[in-house]
């Protein structure tokens, strides 16, 4: 670590997009800095292009041709005139040839140096470094022998479980859970294929697998002048496939003890390797042990946490540290409570796989909560990167009050167009676990489907309510006109027709519509329901307008489970498009399956009365 005197930073280059270039830019320009964005083919028209000074193209939508091409990136830095360039997280932010390329240019890499950034860069170094540094690791092995015979030897003698992981790079890519001898052979392969096409390392090691752990993480920052200290820990054991979905700070139920040796353990990682700028050391935590598990050299998606409860900006320290400047004093304390959640275009009922489209309604909560967003309003969604869309920062007095803002917060978030993981995140807000802080980093796949309630229910609700909302009366008009079904006798059911995109509804609901607390509005061609973080978009069907969605040719089968109320044609019939075939009653309404177009029936499998499965067929058409 060489001492170096400061030089002002002017112009900021930062090489990465969506929330977290957003940011940096935010502080950036609080100092004073001008901003220059890259961008490629797909993010021509993105947020953190129209927010920057100058925003230059650095090649096609691919990452290995834009954001992860080194030359690209530097010709950019060159061209823009910055002097120094921020990483932001992924991509080449833990790249030490970058940082080696930025130095040659003698443009300021805002991060540590690339020393430090190859010593904790590949797991099996940066292990054997910790235990030389008396900081706890995970008993397994790292070796240079990469044969499968070695490897096998190896997970004999640590013994099932185990994890297979990449010796290179981060963020659960090239890491493998194995059970048993017989699971190795397919799990090498799979986490070998995975880190050569993530990190161009095929190379792995092995470490003994604790069973339902949490993970810990201690945030340190360190100058040229010989200071490193801890910004204490954040909890981010809430993850799906090693992804982290929601994050705090300070994390709960630590012992003062095993707090202290976490912090104490990061300090001591930091400086084995002469760590310079911000970083984290992440711990594997079970009772009262902690082990190493990794260091991010970089910024962490998860730092807004860090600076709710200090009352910081970690990037602002991050730019003043490579500028050359001491680190200023660091509170003694954290200050109550902090929690992030992280929102996902992706879809929590299919496997969580990414979603892209147009933003075509975006509304954030309003009150006292941060948002790091990479979206507005009308912006498109694209699929070729991370889904990453915004993150929702709240901060409170106790841990309880902060989570209790953060439900909220994400119940008055809508968002429409896209995909997201909004509803999943409301659901673990109120998971009973997570409330009493017994988080462990298995949790949301335990959950599993569980998680969320079934599409249809939520459905279901929501054409009950949207069908209230179309009885209510009018609140300056006649309450005799009302057309709600009330009469002196009581309240009787009244069938409203409703549409979805792919099916029409018929439903019988009085005026209080189904349990809960939705947003509804009602326009003149539809009313829109949002509830639990999942919008519904009901269109209104008028009276004698055809009913619900046509059936297709071939097979006709019951697109959920229900009763078959009647069936309209007999096997030889004749039928055009449109003509009605089977009527069928799920989770209270009416389904009304019509031929997709001109033919004859064939087969009819059931009959009026009888209960269905999803999938289940009821008839086939001949086309004709």
């Amino acid at each position: 670590m060489s001492e170096r005197k400061a030089r002002p930073l002017r112009t900021l280059l930062i090489a990465n997009r969506g929330e977290i270039a957003c940011r940096i830019m935010r502080t950036a320009r609080r100092l004073g800095m001008r901003t220059v964005a890259i961008h490629s083919d797909a993010d021509v028209d993105a947020l953190h292009v129209r927010s920057a000074d100058v925003a230059l193209r650095v090649g096609p939508a691919p990452a290995r041709a834009s954001y992860l091409d080194i030359d690209a990136v530097m010709a950019a830095a060159r061209a823009s005139g910055a002097d120094a360039i921020h990483p932001g997280y992924g991509f080449l932010s833990q790249n030490a040839q970058f940082v080696e390329a930025c130095d040659d240019a003698g443009i300021v890499f805002v991060g540590p140096g690339a020393a430090a950034m190859r010593a904790m860069g590949r797991k099996d170094e940066a292990k054997a470094l910790m235990q030389a540094a008396g900081v706890p690791v995970v008993p397994g092995w790292q070796g240079e022998d990469q044969s499968d015979a070695s490897l096998a030897r190896e997970a004999g003698r640590i013994g099932f479980p185990l994890l297979v992981k990449a010796v290179s790079g981060g963020g659960g890519k090239g890491m493998r859970v194995v059970r048993s001898a017989a699971e190795l052979p397919a799990a090498l392969s799979a986490a070998r294929g995975e880190a050569a096409r993530s990190f161009g390392d095929d190379r792995v090691l092995l470490e003994r697998y604790v069973e339902a752990p949490r993970h810990v993480e201690v945030q340190v920052i360190a100058d040229a002048h010989g200071h490193c200290i801890h910004l204490f820990e954040r909890d981010c054991s809430l993850q799906r496939r090693h992804q982290k979905v929601i994050e705090e700070c300070p994390a709960p139920g630590l012992s003062p003890e095993l707090r202290a040796r976490l912090h104490s353990a990061a300090v001591r990682a930091a400086q084995a390797v002469g760590y310079e700028n911000a970083g984290t050391v992440e711990f594997i935590v079970a009772g009262e042990d902690g082990w190493f598990l990794e260091m991010n050299t970089r910024l962490q998606v998860e730092h807004p946490v860090t600076e709710a409860v200090l009352g910081i900006d970690l990037v602002e320290w991050q730019l003043r540290v490579a500028a050359g400047e001491p680190l200023p004093a660091i509170p003694r304390e954290p200050r109550g409570h902090a929690f992030e959640a992280r929102l996902y275009a992706e879809d929590p009922r299919h496997d969580y796989l990414p979603a892209g489209g147009r933003v075509e309604v975006l509304h954030w909560p309003q009150g006292d909560v941060r948002i790091d967003a990479a979206v507005e309003e009308g912006d498109r969604v694209v699929t070729d990167y991370d889904a990453l869309l915004a993150k929702l920062i709240v901060h409170g007095p106790t841990r309880e009050a902060a989570l209790q803002q953060l439900e909220a917060a994400l119940l008055d978030t809508r968002i429409e167009g896209v995909t997201t993981n909004l509803a999943a995140l409301v659901a673990l807000t109120r998971d009973p676990d997570v409330r009493a802080g017994r988080m462990t980093t298995g949790l949301i796949d335990a959950r599993g489907d569980a998680l969320l309630p079934a599409k249809a229910a939520q459905q279901e609700l929501a054409a009950q309510w949207a069908a209230a909302a179309l009885l209510a009366p009018d609140p300056g008009g006649d309450p005799w006109a009302a057309r709600d079904g009330w009469r002196v006798q009581g309240l009787r059911d009244v069938r409203v027709r409703l549409a979805l995109p792919d099916a029409q509804l018929s439903v019988l609901a009085g005026s209080t519509g189904g349990p809960g607390e939705p947003t509804v509005v009602v326009s003149a061609d539809e009313v829109r329901v949002w509830r639990d973080g999942e919008s519904f978009r009901f269109a209104r069907v008028a009276r004698g307008a055809p009913a619900e969605a046509a059936a297709t040719d071939g097979d006709v089968v019951a697109p959920m489970p229900g009763a078959v109320l009647e069936v309209r044609v007999g096997e030889g019939d004749t039928v055009a498009r449109g003509d009605a075939l089977v009527v069928l009653e799920a989770m209270k309404m009416e389904h009304t399956l019509r031929a997709g177009g001109a033919g004859r029936v064939g087969v009819v499998h059931v009959q009026t009365g009888q209960r269905v499965r999803e999938g289940e067929r009821l008839l086939s058409l001949v086309s004709g």
